[in-house]
């Protein structure tokens, strides 16, 4: 049994062989794949998608936020609306701060940021956080609600000690693991030492962010081995005690029955 927490396989890049990627993640094992949302033009393919995989395919709601611009209000009410006119929707995401391409927006991003967090708490859902050059700026977005009843996953983590040992401090999360542990000159798996198997849900944030072997290709679900096989050496436990551990945290997460 193996999860991908986060996964857009909705996107075009899967438009002429999704039955195909799909049923090479049921062959490796990954019988359930997450996925969060970008903004409003990804809403009804993504829903297609999980209505179309249902039992496999899990639908999430939030505004990206490399999405954010001048049109954030009206954005962020068609995801309220979804929020409000259905009940599949099993977490909200992928939300957070992205300064890495551009910080026009940087207030926008983090009012969007903040409300829908407001949302989570709200329609008690976890939220899947995107942070990228902005560590510090989520850190702080979340202080207020590190003894609340928030819950979540810090997805793709890529960062120092330090970073993994504040992020620890916020018992109700996760810490989301790709193909990025797996680089050649990746220093996530020393960092990793430091964070406890509890603690972690594997992801691969398909298309993007490939394992070794593959990398250079099409990113999709059935690589979450690659990424299994590497948390293996690096915890020094079974895969398929990695495996386990992995998906129970996604299970409990998400609230999705075991």
């Amino acid at each position: 049994m193996l999860v991908d927490s986060h996964s857009h396989l909705f996107l075009n890049d899967f438009s002429e062989d999704l039955p195909q990627v799909i049923g090479r993640a049921k062959n490796a094992g990954v019988n359930y794949i997450f996925m969060p949302n970008i903004d409003s033009s990804t809403i009804a393919p993504l829903q297609a998608t999980c209505k179309a995989y249902e039992g496999t395919c899990f639908p999430m709601i939030g505004l990206h936020p490399t999405s954010v611009d001048e049109n954030v209000e009206k954005e962020l009410l068609i995801i309220e609306n979804e929020l409000q006119n259905k009940n599949n929707y099993v977490a909200i995401g992928e939300i957070g701060i992205d300064l890495y391409w551009d910080k026009t927006y940087l207030n926008e991003q983090v009012m969007a940021f903040e409300r829908q967090v407001q949302w989570a708490l709200k329609y008690e859902l976890p939220i899947v956080v995107h942070s990228r050059n902005s560590f510090h700026e989520v850190y702080n977005a979340l202080q207020p609600y590190k003894n609340t009843s928030l819950r979540g996953i810090f997805h793709s983590f890529t960062g120092t000690v330090q970073e993994a040992k504040s992020l620890l401090e916020f018992s109700n999360f996760m810490i989301g693991i790709n193909g990025v542990v797996t680089f050649k000159n990746s220093k996530l798996p020393e960092v990793l030492k430091s964070i406890p198997l509890n603690r972690i849900v594997t992801e691969t944030d398909s298309p993007y962010l490939t394992p070794a072997p593959n990398r250079g290709k099409r990113n999709e679900s059935a690589n979450i081995r690659d990424i299994v096989s590497k948390l293996e050496e690096v915890y020094q436990e079974d895969f398929d005690l990695i495996a386990e551990a992995t998906s129970v945290n996604a299970f409990k997460m998400f609230g999705i029955p075991q």
